[in-house]
């Protein structure tokens, strides 16, 4: 695949997977706060230098927050969301390196744990609904050291070098990376043993998707949460990661949700993954600035 790319991009897919490498290298041997701080300058860094990241996310704030925020206050904000990314971004680089439960709970604050275990107690299986907000890569990681063994369904990156590092990462502590779309058969068979699947739905994606209100504008969903939930009857739990301002990562584990069952499926799916995605809104809304603005969250449109 790499091959076939014209020679820039195939030189800059090679320096962006050598800058990751060096960013988790750096991780491992630096103290967090100065981490956290350099990083976050990094994050500031790409806002001046990414023009159309950049755009994209100055694009999306004025689609949510036009009406109320002037241009200046805007790109104020989509400033701090690149700082905010960089510094999530630090933390997932320093919990690759994370073997105990415990070095975790040294960085993150777990909130609501007894609804996780309530939602396991059942045997049905666990969802885990999450979003792209704070450092969320690390709700796989609290959940593998755990020992649950989760599978984390996710995005395939388009450069196969990186998209093996981010599987790599993703699957260890007994984790299983599953790219989103694929091995559908295998995740119902381990929801229908008690297992736990950890889901994402705020995002536009190719998979089968229905719009539903997303921040006030309709936005197409994908519907696999709600679909695996319906078919297995397994408890979809929300999760949400932030970072404070204490700098201390807040995890809070909410109570399952209660998933509408009439029969109707195709009305049920979209009743389901209306309900799903206004509790990734949720846990976005929590802080804002923590999301990942600068994706296409309403590109596709309503015929």
């Amino acid at each position: 695949m790499n091959e076939k790319r014209p020679f820039p991009k195939r030189i800059k897919y090679w320096l962006l997977l050598v800058f990751v490498r060096a960013l988790l290298f750096l991780a491992s041997i630096c103290p967090r706060r100065p981490l956290l701080i350099f990083c976050g300058g990094l994050g500031a860094l790409a806002f001046r230098l990414l023009k159309d990241p950049r755009q994209k996310t100055i694009n999306n704030l004025t689609l949510v927050y036009g009406k109320e925020k002037t241009e200046a206050e805007i790109e104020a904000i989509g400033l701090r969301v690149f700082k905010m990314i960089g510094k999530n971004a630090a933390d997932v680089f320093r919990s690759v390196n994370m073997k105990e439960l415990g070095d975790f709970k040294k960085v993150v604050e777990v909130v609501g744990e007894e609804n996780l275990k309530e939602a396991l107690a059942s045997k049905k299986g666990v969802i885990v609904l999450s979003a792209h907000v704070g450092a969320f890569e690390m709700i796989g990681t609290y959940l593998a050291l755990m020992d649950l063994r989760p599978q984390i369904i996710g995005k395939q990156l388009k450069d196969p070098k990186l998209n093996a590092l981010m599987m790599e990462n993703r699957s260890r502590r007994g984790a299983e990376a599953i790219e989103r779309g694929k091995d559908n058969l295998k995740v119902v068979r381990n929801l229908k043993s008690g297992g736990v699947v950890g889901m994402l739905i705020d995002q536009d994606t190719t998979v089968k998707s229905v719009f539903v209100d997303f921040m006030g504008i309709p936005a197409a969903t994908p519907v696999g949460a709600a679909l695996f939930a319906l078919r297995t009857g397994a408890k979809v739990v929300p999760m949400g990661m932030c970072l404070g301002e204490d700098l201390q990562q807040h995890l809070t584990i909410y109570p399952a949700l209660e998933m509408v069952s009439t029969g109707n499926e195709e009305l049920d799916l979209i009743t389901n993954t209306q309900m799903l995605s206004k509790a990734s809104e949720r846990l976005i809304q929590k802080d804002p600035l923590q999301w990942v603005w600068m994706h296409e969250r309403w590109k596709t449109r309503p015929e």
